[in-house]
C-alpha cells in the first residue's frame, strides 16, 4: 500500500525530520532554498528568525499543509512562532488520534 505524498515540498507543509539530532520532530516548511534544501521551523526550538536549512532527503513530507502559515507568509512574508507551534500541535494531535484508531 502506497501513501500518496506530494513529491515537491510546499511552503506551509508539515514535515518530519528523519536524520540528525532533531529526528522524529515535526516542523513546518517556511521557505524553499532550492530543489534539495528547505527552511524549516517549529516556533519552539527553531524560531521563524532562525530556521534550519534541511536536506529534503532527510525529511518525511506529510500530506498536511497549514493554511494559516501559507496565508500569513503570502500576506506579510512572515509568520509568528505561535502559528508555527499551533500548526505543529494540530499535526501531532491528528497523528496521535490516527495512531490510537489503528491501535498502535
Amino acid at each position: 500500500m502506497k501513501v500518496k505524498h506530494p513529491a515537491e515540498p510546499q511552503v506551509g507543509q508539515i514535515v518530519k525530520a528523519l536524520k540528525g539530532r532533531d529526528a522524529g520532530a515535526a516542523y513546518v516548511i517556511i521557505g524553499i532554498v532550492d530543489d534539495r534544501f528547505v527552511l524549516i521551523a517549529d516556533g519552539d526550538k527553531r524560531k521563524f528568525d532562525q530556521p534550519k536549512r534541511k536536506n529534503i532527503q532527510h525529511l518525511e513530507l506529510q500530506s498536511m499543509i497549514s493554511s494559516e502559515v501559507v496565508h500569513s507568509l503570502q500576506e506579510s512574508g512572515r509568520v509568528t512562532n505561535g502559528k508555527l507551534r499551533y500548526a505543529v500541535n494540530v499535526y501531532m494531535e491528528s497523528a496521535n488520534s490516527n495512531a490510537e484508531e489503528k491501535g498502535e
